[in-house]
């Protein structure tokens, strides 16, 4: 299994977003006394991203740009949600020559997240 891990400037404000325009879900947050978040995790499905506050704890976690891909049933419930919740569309949403449906979307610290229903573990 493989998590990735991103960093962000405002932790809590891409928790909320990722979770208004792409559908993940809060399992953790750990927050010190002054805000910062330190680490968390948030689920997709049986998919997770770990996160926190760039530089908390271990100045090795500076932000960088980073891009994911998120196997989804249904790119168009994505993608609708996505720009319902004012995200950046990078990629609109189109079908593939490999057979999938996907679009991307930037978030708000410019990491790229590509959403499709390419599955590469699919028999």
């Amino acid at each position: 299994m493989i998590i990735p891990t991103l960093r962000y400037t405002d932790a809590k404000g891409a928790i909320d977003f990722l979770e208004r325009a792409f559908g993940l879900e809060r399992k953790a947050v750990f927050e010190s006394d002054d805000g910062t978040v330190g680490h968390a995790e948030l689920t997709y499905g049986r998919g997770m991203v770990m996160l926190g506050t760039s530089g908390a704890g271990d100045p090795q976690f500076e932000s960088r740009h980073s891009s994911l891909y998120v196997v989804v049933p249904d790119t168009d419930a994505v993608y609708e949600r996505a720009k319902d919740a004012g995200a950046e569309i990078t990629r609109e949403l189109q079908d593939t020559d490999y057979g999938s449906r996907e679009f991307s979307a930037r978030d708000p610290e410019g990491n790229v997240w590509s959403f499709g229903t390419y599955d590469p573990f699919a028999a």
